[in-house]
């Protein structure tokens, strides 16, 4: 264990260095050709490699070419810096490796308590066992529509779970255009099919609208199909609007529908008192997919899993085979009986660190800023000439672009498709980009609370350079 310690000391100080020096390098940058293809033509090797040679590897090889996403200029997609208290917790809990599938160990218990921390900072009710964590949010939802799909299945007199999909009728799901992708994959894996994914207009601001949502509704019905699910969003994807829950939520329970509420990023936005009103009504969805490995900075993976009632996840999944019999599992039984895993990561600890370090209200202060930061961006948009901000500011998403004067809607879109790799390259910010109503746009996504002001005006200035330099490059040839 000597190698072993010496090595663990030079980790915790390379990573302790590493974590220091993040704001003062670049964001991103390409790797080198020949460090990508070293890595890439790896040999499997014959012999062991000694720890503390593994470590100068690590350090010379692999951490010079990060993502970026640790960086208070990154401002692409929704990925957030690591929390201290995670990376801490990430090493004692591959010490331990436990699995998280069931029995009695500090690794099921501390679940148990995260999943209730995380229901109850966004307000969502908690029966016991109403909740398990997961990879990421692709994976919770796949477990809560699994769940609404079976409850469908069951109030047709149908047992999905014996007879499969054969002889039910086609099951209707409805999301607006904004919904993540996610769940499309969900509808697609569980046999449901995408052309039964139906597409709900949104509104002026962006959100799901629910006049839409009724007609369609009755449409189907009127035309023999089954409609049973609603996806609404807690921060959509290009914008980060909020849907109004109340009248959809009013409608599910009318209409006998599951509601279920994509809260992968923006739902600890009810956080933040300034935002906190958008959010109202999210409590009454069937259930919940968010993802603390976003903006609460858990390192991934991390999503989570909650539902209004237990058995709508342990009726979907529990399987308990002779060998997995545990007398001393409790009237909850294990995780594996909530979801597809058997074999589950420590993912807990981490989660509890990060909580545990900053409080409710350190993680609300947090939130916050982030918020106050991306409507500060969005004035900065408003402001500047050549930029143009596509929808209002509602959550922590500032979705923008560049106007060239005089330019075609064509080249508008051709140079903004291109910006965001322009702006990367140069290492000073990091923004990704996406369309938004058939428009390519830029889209700043802020979940570091380390992020500045002059941050920001940096990223205005070098979307400006870079678009500069794209304008000049295309007039020469």
């Amino acid at each position: 264990m000597s190698d072993f310690r010496t090595a663990a000391r030079a980790t915790a100080d390379l990573v302790a260095d590493y974590l220091d020096a993040v704001p003062d390098r670049p964001v991103w940058q390409p790797m080198d050709p020949a460090e990508r293809e070293a890595l890439l033509a790896a040999p499997l090797p014959e012999l062991g490699t000694a720890l503390p040679e593994l470590v100068e590897t690590i350090e010379q090889r692999i951490m010079p070419a990060p993502m970026g996403n640790g960086h208070p200029r990154f401002f692409g997609w929704v990925n957030s810096a690591p929390a201290p208290a995670g990376v801490l917790a990430t090493l004692a809990a591959a010490a331990m490796n436990p699995s998280s599938a069931g029995g009695d160990h500090a690794d099921v218990h501390l679940e148990r308590a995260v999943v209730r921390w995380i229901a109850e900072l966004v307000g969502f009710p908690h029966p016991a066992g109403g909740g398990i964590l997961t990879s990421g949010t692709s994976m919770a939802t796949i477990l809560c529509l699994t769940a609404a799909r079976n409850r469908a299945a069951a109030r047709l007199g149908h047992d999905l779970r014996a007879d499969g999909l054969t002889g039910l009728p086609p099951l209707i799901a409805y999301a607006t255009a904004e919904t993540h992708s996610c769940v499309r994959k969900a509808v697609e894996l569980l046999g449901l099919g995408s052309r039964h994914l139906r597409t709900v207009p949104s509104d002026a601001d962006g959100r799901l609208d629910t006049a839409a949502l009724a007609t369609a509704v009755a449409e189907d019905r009127a035309a023999g199909l089954v409609p049973f699910l609603v996806v609404a969003s807690a921060g959509t994807v290009g914008t980060g609007a909020v849907d109004a829950f109340h009248p959809i939520a009013d409608l599910c329970e009318a209409e006998g529908l599951w509601l279920h509420v994509d809260g992968a990023y923006g739902a600890f936005g009810v956080l933040d008192p300034a935002i906190a009103g958008q959010y109202a009504g999210m409590d009454r969805a069937d259930s919940l997919a968010l993802d603390p490995h976003k903006w609460l900075g858990v390192p991934v993976d991390c999503g989570c899993a909650l539902v209004r009632e237990t058995e709508a996840l342990r009726g979907a999944f529990s399987l308990v085979p002779s060998y997995l019999r545990d007398e001393a599992a409790g009237e909850l039984g294990w995780f594996s009986e909530y979801g597809m895993e058997q074999t589950r990561p420590f993912r807990s600890l981490k989660v509890w660190a990060t909580i545990a370090h900053r409080g409710r209200a350190g993680i609300a202060a947090d939130i916050a800023r982030c918020t106050e930061l991306a409507r500060h961006l969005g004035e900065l948009v408003e402001a500047d000439p050549e930029l143009e901000l596509l929808a209002p500011v509602r959550t922590s998403i500032v979705a923008f672009r560049y106007r060239p004067a005089g330019a075609s809607p064509e080249a508008t879109d051709e140079l903004n498709r291109e910006l965001p790799v322009a702006v990367q390259r140069r290492g000073n910010v990091f923004v990704t980009g996406a369309l938004l109503d058939g428009r390519e746009m830029l889209r700043a996504c802020l979940l570091n609370a380390a992020t500045t002001e002059a941050d920001l005006k940096l990223l205005v200035d070098e979307v400006r350079l870079a678009a500069a330099g794209l304008t000049r490059h295309r007039a020469e040839s």
